[in-house]
């Protein structure tokens, strides 16, 4: 019968059964390439025993855990850095703006909040019907501007030629408040990138290596329980 088949073990030349060990090519690549290692002539077609084959089996399973242990803590390294990482400025906004503010600045500011106001729509409504209407009508014997208005056309486009600069005064700033807002935000949203850059590294690391090593280390530990069931059951025997 083939189990009773006699082959000798690469490792000790001793000769066992075929079923107390397994050919060279029947084992995985890493195991197979450590035997070949330590033993450079082997072939695929040498045997090993299950007692030489359990040290290779055991030193495969540490090299994957450290292999992987390694790959995560270099990751989490990165990690690390990357989220103490203060190589940028995140400057606040309105408080560099209010330090800087001139006096002129202010004005700008105060005019274009009051000039776009309902407040400001009121009173300019009211001083021209109150205009219109004390020139036109006579009110309190005063006439000092006949229609059409001459002179009211005169203050309101002075009024308009004064105020349009001022507001663009005021715009400017709120497009240096923008710039700087879009910049903060630039900034942080290249650390979020590189965060989840490095996070999706973790999880590629996690799902392509370390998951089917931790089953194949679940594999081999099988096996090497089992080979060690067997040894225990052979000096049983030796005993009886």
């Amino acid at each position: 019968m083939a189990e009773n088949l006699m082959v000798q073990c690469i490792v000790d030349s001793k000769e066992y059964r075929v079923d107390e060990g397994v050919y060279l090519a029947d084992l995985s690549t890493a195991i197979r390439q450590r035997v070949k290692h330590d033993y450079p002539k082997a072939k695929v077609t040498d045997f090993i025993c299950g007692h030489h084959l359990l040290k290779y089996r055991l030193a495969n399973v540490d090299a994957m855990i450290n292999s992987d242990l390694k790959q995560s803590h270099k990751i989490n390294r990165k990690l690390t850095r990357a989220m103490q990482s203060d190589d940028y400025e995140i400057t606040d906004v309105n408080e560099t703006l209010n330090k800087s503010l001139t006096f002129g600045e202010r004005v700008a500011d105060n005019v274009a909040r009051f000039g776009g106001s309902w407040g400001f729509i009121g009173i300019f409504v009211f001083v021209l019907i109150s205009w219109m209407l004390v020139n036109g009508l006579q009110l309190f014997g005063v006439r000092f501007d006949r229609f059409p208005f001459i002179l009211l056309n005169l203050v309101l486009s002075c009024i308009s030629a004064i105020q349009a600069p001022i507001i663009m005064m005021s715009q400017n700033r709120s497009a240096d408040r923008d710039r700087m807002a879009a910049e903060n935000d630039f900034h942080v949203n290249l650390k979020s990138e590189h965060e989840l850059r490095i996070l999706h590294a973790k999880l590629d690391h996690l799902s392509q290596n370390q998951i089917p090593h931790t089953l194949e280390i679940e594999k081999l530990q099988i096996e090497i329980l089992s080979e060690i069931h067997s040894e225990l059951a052979e000096l049983r025997q030796d005993k009886e």
